[in-house]
């Protein structure tokens, strides 16, 4: 499995929870992950409970098997005075120029340096060795931005290695790219079974396609169980409406009878939701790629649901050899 797992989605999907289990259920049975966030959100330390995640590589989860997760926030600024340390040895003037509000302004307007800055710190993590020459992270899962913005924001480094033919940027662009385009990487999308966010992932997928990145999986999130068909729904508001307000009477429910209506109705909005699904998983059908499905979480994605997402990606295949 690719060692650089990028995971993307339309907001409200549960990208960055989905993100969290991924890194949880690829570091069982004694592996080690990486949970990178790029949006400066805080989002994986509200998911885990946990005080705001600092510029540094911090454990945050043990999976099952002995497994550890650690995660990272990494700050554009910061990994911008890592850089001009590493090439240019600057120190103290780095710091100087974060006073005058230079690392600032080349963060937030320069085209495309802060993209480089969050993807290389990622990418150098995935390369980062021990001394006997293993990796020090068996994956790195990076919490990316949105579908709408997840292309740009990957391909940007080919941007810049095009404008810097010489010299430490257009290396550090060539590197990145080399890993964010090669077999190392896979990037995910996360989708509900709903109109829009399942259209904005299959145009994603072409678009990630056309750049040259390479596409891992569909995660359909937040998946109900299917209760009725329609064909249930049909019989239901036929000739069995007497039975069922027997069937309530008799089961000791009061006023039985009166219930009919409203659960006939709930019965056919269920069946009209799970046509609806069924349209959408034909869409995804016709992008072509693998798909992992999570359940709703009714309790709400607190770690215990972390866990059990983890576990049901692993029953799907996660981080099999």
């Amino acid at each position: 499995m690719s060692r650089l797992q990028v995971v993307s989605g339309k907001g409200g999907t549960g990208k960055t929870t989905v993100a969290a289990a991924l890194a949880l259920a690829l570091a069982t049975e004694g592996k080690r992950t990486l949970l990178v966030e790029v949006e400066g959100r805080q989002g994986i330390a509200q998911l885990f409970e946990t005080e705001a995640l600092p510029y540094e590589e911090r454990k945050i989860a043990v999976a099952p098997g002995g497994g550890e997760v650690y995660a990272l926030a990494i700050d554009a600024e910061r990994a911008l005075l890592d850089y001009l340390q590493m090439f240019y040895k600057l120190g103290g003037a780095g710091r100087a120029l974060k006073k005058l509000g230079a690392i600032d302004f080349a963060t937030t307007i320069a085209p495309g340096v802060r993209d480089v800055l969050l993807t290389g710190k990622a990418c150098e993590a995935v390369r980062r060795r021990e001394r006997d020459g293993r990796p020090v992270y068996d994956h790195v899962v990076m919490d990316a931005p949105p579908t709408g913005r997840i292309t740009r924001f990957l391909n940007v480094n080919d941007e810049v290695a095009g404008l810097a033919r010489i010299g430490p940027i257009h290396n550090q662009a060539q590197a990145v790219m080399g890993v964010l385009k090669s077999p190392e990487t896979a990037v995910h999308l996360v989708t509900l079974l709903e109109e829009m966010p399942v259209q904005e992932t299959a145009d994603g997928v072409a678009e990630l396609r056309a750049a040259g990145l390479p596409v891992g999986r569909v995660v359909v999130n937040m998946v109900r169980p299917q209760v009725l068909d329609e064909a249930a729904v049909r019989a239901a508001s036929g000739d069995h409406r007497e039975a069922i307000a027997r069937a309530l009477v008799s089961a000791g429910v009061p006023g039985g009878g009166a219930l009919v209506e409203p659960l006939l109705d709930e019965a056919a909005e269920h069946a009209r939701r799970v046509e609806l699904e069924r349209a959408q998983r034909a869409v995804l059908d016709g992008v072509g790629l693998p798909v992992y499905e999570l359940p709703y979480l009714g309790e709400g994605a607190d770690i215990a649901g972390l866990y059990r997402l983890a576990r049901e990606l692993r029953r799907q295949g996660v981080g099999a050899a």
